[in-house]
């Protein structure tokens, strides 16, 4: 480590730098990780493309980055579960642990969260994508030594995916539909396919993430910009699919998926994108049940020992991974679907 650790901030849209970011020594109960691998979220590229997303704007420079990985480098006092060397995980969540929401154990809608790289509160959330990152000591999961730093900084958008899932219910013999081939999305079907679900359809704009949604468990994957009508075979019968994912964010994908479902079928909202207008007459009718689903809380420990125990590889999402000196390249190849499913960021 340097005597000067360097991090990936963002100023402004398309204005990102690497630059000096201070270590901070750990107080009592937090420990200081060398930071080895990030992940680059949808959100980070919103920040860096728009400098924000919905009312959301960066009104100071931030640290990006919430998936990431490292070795802890040092213990702040009292810190007896880990060692300095211990190869962990990051969660990005840091809840305040004593308001209502925290107390009724839904820790995830805390009124005073602090979550890495977020600029939903001021001053903001500073990320982790740096050299030198300090959080709370129970924020390291430990990582077992065959999981690299790539895959364990997939921790996080995995414990999205298993929350997601646990807000769908019980996915054994399901018939699954994804829509939305992202990270996201992708996961989910790693995720719904070890929850035993008997077919997962996946849709799609673009082919590169299709092929990649094949190799990790997809019974079929369609590209719906060429194939627009594929859906529709689905909608016999009053539909097919117990479950819809929809992991795109985008009202069309929402509403061309509706055919396809099954009266009384569970939809689990995971993109985020603008406000919608749904037939209300058909998910009335078909007695839908729409449901939400924001971050995770004991999700990503599980998350974690699935990926340590060799439950879950996510290894086939990992595109790309470029020297954080070369941040701009590497987002800009994060934002291109038809090359990129996850790029990554190495810190060593």
């Amino acid at each position: 480590m340097s005597s000067s650790p360097l991090g990936v901030v963002v100023h402004a849209p398309k204005d990102l730098r690497v630059e000096a970011v201070a270590a901070v020594a750990p107080a009592a109960g937090e420990v200081r990780i060398g930071i080895e691998a990030g992940g680059i979220c949808g959100s980070d590229m919103h920040y860096f493309s728009h400098g924000g997303f919905g009312t959301i704007r960066i009104k100071e420079p931030m640290v990006l980055g919430h998936e990431i990985a490292g070795t802890v480098v040092e213990l702040g006092a009292g810190v007896s579960h880990l060692a300095v060397g211990t190869r962990v995980a990051v969660n990005p969540s840091r809840p305040c642990g004593v308001c209502k929401y925290c107390r009724e154990g839904a820790q995830r809608q805390c009124l005073d969260m602090h979550f890495l790289g977020s600029a939903m509160r001021f001053p903001h959330a500073q990320g982790g994508f740096r050299q030198s990152l300090t959080v709370k000591a129970e924020q390291a999961v430990p990582i077992a030594d065959t999981v690299t730093m790539g895959e364990a900084a997939m921790g996080e958008p995995l414990s999205v995916c298993l929350h997601g899932a646990r807000q769908a219910g019980p996915l054994m013999g399901k018939r699954v539909l994804v829509t939305g081939c992202g990270p996201i999305g992708m996961l989910t079907v790693i995720v719904a396919r070890y929850a035993g679900a008997a077919e997962i359809v996946v849709t799609d704009v673009s082919d590169f993430p299709l092929t990649i949604a094949r190799q990790v468990g997809a019974s079929r994957a369609i590209n719906i910009a060429a194939e627009p009508d594929a859906l529709e075979a689905y909608g016999a019968d009053k539909g097919s699919f117990d479950v819809l994912f929809e992991a795109s964010g985008h009202q069309s994908a929402l509403v061309g998926a509706l055919t396809a479902l099954r009266p009384g079928a569970v939809i689990v909202q995971l993109g985020l994108g603008g406000d919608m207008t749904l037939p209300i007459n058909v998910i009335v009718a078909k007695e839908l049940q729409l449901r939400g689903t924001f971050r995770f809380d004991s999700e990503f420990n599980l998350a974690v020992e699935l990926m340590n125990r060799g439950l879950i590889d996510v290894k086939p999402l990992l595109t790309a991974t470029i020297p954080f000196r070369e941040a701009n390249q590497a987002f800009n190849l994060a934002l291109d679907r038809s090359r990129a499913v996850k790029v990554q960021l190495a810190f060593t």
